[in-house]
């Protein structure tokens, strides 16, 4: 009898602490490391992981690799692709890739905002493609030379497969890109409304210092950008502070709203937690990085925030992809460690990675 009070005691405190709000569960585990070149997105399509390093700095090799192994990789589709130099076109090459994505269809996804140390995008050159990652081949490039400015910087996209949608965001001004895949058609909207904008009352720290970039507090804006599983709501958040903001999808897509018009449906969900990527799985859970706290938060259906795994090996925890196994893919780009954050010292304490994490 003592035996299986005990035992239901044990059973009832493990039901109590998954109710918690800061329940940590799983463990990292390594898939890639990278101790020179820094990365920021990873995606998982065709049974292959993929990765990107943004043209940040002047220590660059590939802009986008294949990985191979857990120290290996391959610059990807080839090394053409992977060979722009200042003064070429970037029509036809990645010149600074910021994110990889897959489809619910499996094709794989590349956003090159194409300003080097984003300084500018490069001739008109800022673009997405589509690419069928299980043979390799280029299937379309979408431009966006008159949809976005020159000082624009493309961030991340999600791509609606059954619509033939895809949205993209403008972290350097504030803005999301709503554009038709059939037509190629796109324009970019909500560019003068405060849920694209980092909040100016919002101070972002680390560690208990505040970010700064060349000594100026850094503000970045629109940045993560989330699909519901059922494609009907897209959510979006700035980069430097807490909130979370969603739409109707059904209300991007109408090109006859008036910008003041569809400002009008914009939802505040409310404060957070500073992130990067975000991205939900297909039980209608949102997960967050949480540079602030080396951690990955889960945002329920209900609105309640969980702790899903903390670990100081997440610094600064960039962009997510789930795979089909189960995993939850996160990339580990440490800015807030590079030498533009710290007075020109470089801060970084460990290799530029990509963990997973059984859900």
């Amino acid at each position: 009898m003592k035996t299986r009070l005990l035992l239901a005691f044990a059973a009832t405190a493990m039901l109590s602490s998954c109710h918690d709000d800061d329940v940590e569960i799983n463990r990292l585990e390594l898939v890639y490391e990278d101790s020179t070149y820094q990365l920021t997105g990873v995606t998982v399509a065709a049974g292959k992981i993929f990765t990107n390093y943004p043209r940040w700095s002047d220590t660059h090799l590939y802009d986008m690799v294949q990985v191979t192994g857990v120290h290996s990789s391959s610059p990807y589709p080839d090394q053409t692709w992977n060979s722009w130099a200042p003064g070429q076109n970037g029509e036809n090459k990645w010149v600074c890739v910021q994110a990889v994505y897959k489809d619910d269809e499996g094709f794989l996804w590349v956003v090159d905002p194409a300003s080097p140390k984003m300084q500018g995008v490069v001739d008109g050159s800022h673009k997405l493609v589509k690419i069928d990652a299980a043979t390799n081949q280029m299937l379309r490039t979408y431009s966006f030379d008159s949809i976005a400015s020159p000082n624009a910087y493309l961030n991340d996209v999600q791509v609606d497969t059954e619509r033939d949608m895809a949205y993209l965001t403008n972290s350097k001004e504030g803005g999301i890109i709503v554009l038709n895949l059939t037509t190629g058609q796109a324009r970019q909207v909500l560019q003068n409304h405060y849920s694209v904008i980092s909040d100016p009352n919002y101070t972002f720290k680390i560690d208990g210092k505040v970010l700064t970039r060349f000594g100026k507090e850094v503000k970045m804006n629109s940045d993560g950008i989330a699909l519901t599983p059922n494609r009907d709501w897209l959510y979006y958040k700035p980069l430097t502070d807490d909130k979370l903001y969603r739409i109707k999808t059904q209300y991007l897509r109408d090109g006859s709203l008036s910008e003041t018009e569809l400002e009008r449906h914009v939802e505040d969900l409310g404060r957070f937690a500073a992130s990067d990527g975000m991205i939900f799985d297909q039980k209608g859970n949102l997960y967050l990085s949480d540079m602030q706290n080396y951690s990955i938060v889960r945002i329920t259906p209900q609105l309640r925030k969980q702790t899903l795994i903390k670990d100081r090996r997440l610094s600064w925890p960039d962009s997510f992809t789930i795979s089909d196994g189960g995993y939850l893919y996160v990339s580990v780009s440490r800015i807030h460690e590079q030498p533009e954050y710290n007075e020109g010292e470089d801060k970084r304490t460990g290799p530029y990675a990509i963990y997973r994490v059984r859900l």
